[in-house]
């Protein structure tokens, strides 16, 4: 038996929501793109997917973006002070899950690149900015794991 939850209405709210928006962005496209999908090259690809994984971050996690994930949260009063809190129900916790998973807004910052990538060449800069900030993030992240492991390396010799 299927659990039925007002929650599922939202999510399916807006599932087809997107549904919509990616069948009006392929109509656009269809007409109006300035590279048909069938020639991306590797290189746009590899564009597409560093700036979608960089959008993604920037939204999910990065801190300059909090103040956009915050508006989906309940505030809720504790002895200590406020604290943000997951909503129990309705479109602001499908949002709120939307922009703290980054799966789920993989998909949307992925269409959302495509779409103005293949639309219009003036979307190349931001995509080609994002991307070279996902290189950057990723050569960001080695160097730390590599401190990180040079450092434990370090104190187990002097231990």
């Amino acid at each position: 038996m299927i659990r039925i939850t007002e929650q599922y209405f939202w999510q399916v709210i807006f599932t087809v929501f997107f549904l919509i928006l990616i069948f009006l962005g392929v109509v656009i496209l269809d007409t109006e793109a300035r590279i048909p999908l069938a020639d991306l090259t590797l290189f746009d690809l590899t564009l597409i997917t560093l700036a979608s994984w960089r959008l993604t971050r920037l939204f999910v996690y990065d801190t300059i973006t909090k103040f956009i994930r915050e508006q989906f949260a309940d505030v809720v009063k504790e002895i200590d002070g406020y604290v943000l809190v997951k909503p129990k129900k309705g479109p602001r916790r499908t949002l709120y899950e939307l922009f703290y998973c980054p799966w789920c807004f993989g998909v949307w910052a992925a269409a959302t690149v495509s779409f103005f990538y293949l639309l219009t060449p003036l979307a190349v800069y931001p995509v080609i900015f994002l991307a070279i900030a996902a290189v950057a993030s990723f050569l960001q992240l080695l160097a730390n794991l590599v401190g990180h492991h040079a450092e434990k390396a370090k104190r187990d010799v002097e231990g």
